[in-house]
């Protein structure tokens, strides 16, 4: 069931030179929901992350928070809640796993906060406290992903903007990283917006799910399983 949103875009409309990348999306996250965003290459998914978070140049419609409408900025959102985790692994390679952890709490008060909540993830993130120590660029892929997923949720956020976790991962890492999202989701009450190419690993765990194609949302359904797969696939297959 639809929640009370907590973060939205409305009738939002971005242009990058002369190239409509979004043409009045209106998307909603609720309190504690998976919400799946999908669609072709090109659609317009990252950017709707992206817009939400302050990194897109909106020229149409506006972003609400709590129902108050702001203009994002991108250092701003981490410190009124909101994690971006983008897509390709993105980690200081050059320093330890810890070091890129604590990069990721830099909006807490003090170290001794930042340290608790490093400690706290390490046990959704075992693999992690392994490699502690280690360079980060020395982690698999599959490692390297699971430590920007932990990297950024260190600052405590209430809403992860989430874009292309299974990328360039094997299915077996692929299943890992969504199991785990759906644990952080259960178990921290922690909204999640994730974009995803692979439709049947993010259904497994999307409690709504917005297609895009052409810059627009051409369908939106409040339970994730009454996606029809016909539907989808002539929506891929025209984009």
């Amino acid at each position: 069931m639809k929640k009370e949103p907590i973060l939205s875009l409305k009738d939002v409309s971005v242009q990058y030179g002369g190239i409509q990348a979004l043409d009045r999306v209106s998307i909603d996250i609720g309190a504690g929901e998976i919400v799946a965003l999908m669609g072709p290459n090109g659609a317009g998914k990252s950017t709707v992350i992206k817009a939400l978070f302050g990194l897109a140049p909106i020229t149409h419609g506006s972003v609400h928070l709590y129902d108050q409408k702001i203009t994002p900025v991108a250092h701003e959102m981490i410190s009124r809640g909101i994690a971006y985790i983008p897509q390709g692994r993105q980690v200081f390679k050059h320093l330890t796993v810890y070091e890129n952890l604590e990069l990721g709490g830099y909006v807490l008060r003090n170290q001794k906060d930042v340290a608790r909540s490093i400690e706290g993830l390490l046990n959704l993130f075992p693999t992690l406290r392994e490699k502690l120590n280690a360079k980060a660029g020395s982690l698999s892929g599959g490692q390297q992903q699971l430590l920007t997923i932990a990297r950024g949720l260190v600052s405590n956020p209430r809403i992860v903007l989430l874009d292309e976790p299974s990328l360039g991962l094997s299915p077996k890492i692929v299943k890992e990283v969504f199991a785990l999202i759906k644990q952080i989701n259960s178990e921290r009450d922690i909204a999640v917006l994730v974009v995803e190419h692979s439709i049947k690993s993010v259904l497994s765990i999307a409690d709504r799910a917005y297609v895009l194609a052409h810059g627009k949302v051409a369908l939106h359904k409040d339970h994730s399983d009454e996606i029809d797969e016909q539907v989808l696939e002539k929506i891929f297959l025209t984009a």
